[in-house]
């Protein structure tokens, strides 16, 4: 693709990064094709290649429409045409990117602003989105039905293992996993200790910085990634093995620290580092012995809802499906697996209506075999599920852990 970008644009290293990415795309629309937003809405505009022509478009100097920025927002970033792509096209960097300089050159409506400013700094704030999830949950009988399913209810964490072994992996708390599924990083952290691994939390660690970022408040999301970095470092140089992620949101943030960090003088060798040491934590288990945690037979067929970070951000697509089977525990069949349920982060919030349609196709397509409950491997898909499942939904992590 032959492209022109405005100089104030084509000066930045974001500009020439986005440059190089729309040169690599060869208009095929192979993508059209997985585009959970395109499949609904059969518009080229609502595709990842019809996006593309409108950034480049307004990275080119063409005017900018609030109809560009309607058709931006409703792309999920679920990256699905990433996988497709034949030319390897980095659409998730292109859109973060086109946003982040849409939004300084076209201020958005008193409404949208302040509900991304809410977004940005409750989600983050693990203690501030504690308290108010707990204030939900005291409340929640007195809830309307269709509110109350979209608070989840109270749960309790099993208890930590105390023991201490030579071999030892960080672990990312999050901002809302703690308060909203506390019992994910304790069930690793005892499925680990099956194996001989300590699972350790930074306390000074926080929000990966995701919310923020895809949100187009990259400095504040950076900021958010320097202050992980700073909270793991001293255990990294102490021998952590690895950085194992139980939210894949997270797990693809952190992976991209190096790429995203790599012209900060201070922190691009720490994150660069960071991001080498990130892995999902399937991955982890599947290079593990996985006899200790056989479970026993007869417990009943579970669905798998691979979420796009993992699928498609991380490319670990097939993993987990791999340790639950080696586990002992029996898969339903499911139908496209790699179309996104429409929680995306904070779109369930910004695109109530279209998330609303992939949650509903997407529920049908994971209960087609009749599963006794359905797991997944992201926390605001586990939330999103469950506001309307007929079933039971975890992290496939706590089936290891019973």
């Amino acid at each position: 693709m032959q492209t022109n970008l405005v100089q104030h644009f084509a000066n930045t290293s974001e500009g020439q990064e986005a440059e190089d990415i729309l040169r690599a795309c060869v208009h095929c629309g192979f993508c059209t094709a997985t585009c959970p937003t395109y499949q609904e809405l059969n518009d080229e505009r609502d595709g990842p290649r019809g996006r593309i022509y409108l950034m480049k478009m307004f990275l080119e100097g063409a005017e900018v429409t609030e109809k560009t920025r309607e058709h931006l927002d409703r792309c999920l970033t679920c990256r699905s045409c990433e996988t497709t792509c034949p030319s390897g096209v980095q659409y998730g960097r292109l859109v973060d990117i086109s946003r982040g300089f849409l939004e300084k050159e076209l201020p958005r409506p008193r409404q949208q602003r302040w509900l991304r400013w809410a977004l940005t700094r409750v989600l983050p704030d693990r203690r501030l989105f504690g308290a108010l999830l707990r204030v939900g949950q005291v409340v929640r009988p007195a809830v309307p039905g269709k509110f109350r399913a979209k608070i989840p209810p109270r749960r309790k964490p099993n208890p930590w293992p105390v023991s201490n072994h030579s071999r030892w992996v960080l672990a990312l708390a999050g901002c809302a996993q703690p308060a909203a599924a506390p019992n994910t990083n304790a069930a690793a952290a005892r499925v680990l200790d099956k194996l001989g691994v300590s699972l350790v939390e930074a306390s000074e660690a926080g929000c990966c910085g995701a919310v923020n970022y895809h949100l187009s408040e990259h400095e504040r999301g950076l900021e958010q990634m320097r202050r992980n970095i700073d909270a793991w470092w001293p255990a990294i140089e102490a021998g952590a093995e690895a950085i194992v992620m139980t939210a894949s949101g997270c797990g693809a943030m952190v992976q991209d620290y190096g790429h995203l960090l790599r012209e900060d003088p201070v922190y691009a060798s720490k994150a660069r580092r960071v991001s080498e040491l990130c892995v999902d934590l399937g991955a982890f288990l599947l290079n593990e012995n996985l006899e200790p945690l056989k479970v026993p037979a007869g417990q009943g067929k579970v669905a798998f809802h691979c979420p796009c970070t993992l699928q498609h951000a991380m490319k670990q697509s097939g993993v987990v499906e791999q340790v639950l089977s080696k586990a002992g525990i029996e898969l339903a069949a499911t139908q496209d697996p790699h179309l996104c349920c429409g929680s995306a982060g904070t779109y369930s919030i910004t695109q109530p209506q279209m998330s609303q349609k992939l949650l509903d196709n997407k529920l049908k397509a994971l209960t087609v075999d009749n599963p006794e409950r359905i797991v997944t491997a992201n926390i605001g898909c586990q939330l999103h599920l469950e506001t309307k499942a007929q079933i039971p939904v975890n992290h496939w992590i706590e089936l290891l852990d019973r």
